[in-house]
């Protein structure tokens, strides 16, 4: 089990794909000779040769050669170097690699994994900081995971590629250069779907994914100080989406906060908050939903600072729902 940072996890899991199953490609923007913006496909290029490539600027024709090489037997992982770029190619995305299996009656699937990057980081501003799993969760025929931690950025992407439908894997800039962990590189493909409790409590229930997961943590400790026990329950994967796990851990606590880092309106989790009223869980409480105010990034570090969940903020606004206060 080697120690790896989140976004050598990435590059760990790309060689392992490349390596076991000869028809995938890399591609994308400065992916092939310079090894990606971010470092996470460094290396592929000169063990795989042209299998890893460069393309032009161009996200329509990145994601349109994609879907056809995808239907025609490739297994392409392309990345999309900010998600907020994937929105110049919505078309390709949403109409074709969607829809392949549908209108094809399943004679053809679309294998194609497609990796990015979103999330707020310091100067990121307004069109390189938007946070749209929602955007992609509204369409069916898309899988959509979000990795936390250097096991999952591998365990994830593993199993993106294997499946035979279209999948999002968006993982976070902040994370790529963090702590490394032990990772291990060699067990079988995870299903999807799964939830996970990553700390155990009995007073609210903190549903989370991505990079909040671990303000979201933090925030559960500090909860913990002023008598509150927080259970956190983590969902990497938000299609297929463990409504099972989320409706059995609120109906325990009596209580149900979502977090994320997207803004509130429209945001997964009015639909976690929608999935647990209509499986008739009595809570305590109003479920509450805590996300970025809907306004668009500044470039001002300290103003963008202000406006994304913290550990600070999460765990007053979890106090109040606990004490029964009401929230500003």
């Amino acid at each position: 089990m080697p120690d790896l940072s989140y976004g050598e996890a990435v590059n760990a899991a790309l060689h392992r794909l490349m390596e076991e199953l000869p028809e995938t490609l890399v591609y994308g923007e400065d992916v092939g000779v310079p090894g990606g913006v971010f470092g996470v496909t460094r290396g592929l290029r000169k063990r795989f040769g042209e299998r890893a490539f460069d393309t032009p600027i161009s996200e329509s024709a990145i994601l349109g050669s994609a879907v056809g090489a995808a239907m025609m037997g490739r297994r392409p992982i392309v990345e999309i170097m900010w998600a907020d770029f994937s929105l110049v190619a919505l078309d390709q995305i949403v109409n074709q690699a969607a829809n392949v299996r549908y209108v094809s009656e399943g004679r053809l699937t679309a294998p194609l994994t497609i990796r990015t990057q979103q999330g707020n980081a310091p100067g990121a501003c307004a069109q390189h900081s938007q946070c749209l799993e929602a955007l992609f969760l509204h369409v069916p025929g898309l899988r959509v995971c979000l990795p936390s931690t250097p096991q999952d950025a591998y365990d994830l992407l593993v199993s993106a590629v294997h499946c035979d439908d279209p999948v999002l894997v968006i993982e976070n800039r902040t994370l790529y250069f963090g702590p490394k962990e032990p990772v291990e590189t060699g067990r079988a493909v995870r299903p999807m779907g799964a939830a996970r409790t990553r700390r155990a409590g009995t007073d609210v229930t903190l549903v989370t994914w991505g990079a909040m997961t671990h303000r979201v943590l933090e925030a559960a400790e500090m909860l913990a100080g002023r008598g509150v026990d927080a259970e956190v329950l983590e969902t990497p994967w938000l299609n297929p989406f463990d409504t099972e796990a989320v409706v059995e851990s609120a109906r325990r606590t009596g209580r149900l906060a979502v977090v994320h880092e997207a803004n509130v309106t429209g945001g997964f989790g009015a639909e976690v908050v929608a999935r647990v009223a209509g499986a008739g869980v009595p809570l305590l409480a109003p479920p509450l939903r805590i996300g970025t105010p809907d306004v668009r990034m500044p470039a001002a570090p300290v103003l963008a600072q202000a406006l994304v969940p913290d550990a600070a903020r999460i765990s007053g606004d979890v106090l109040a729902l606990v004490k029964g206060e009401a929230l500003g």
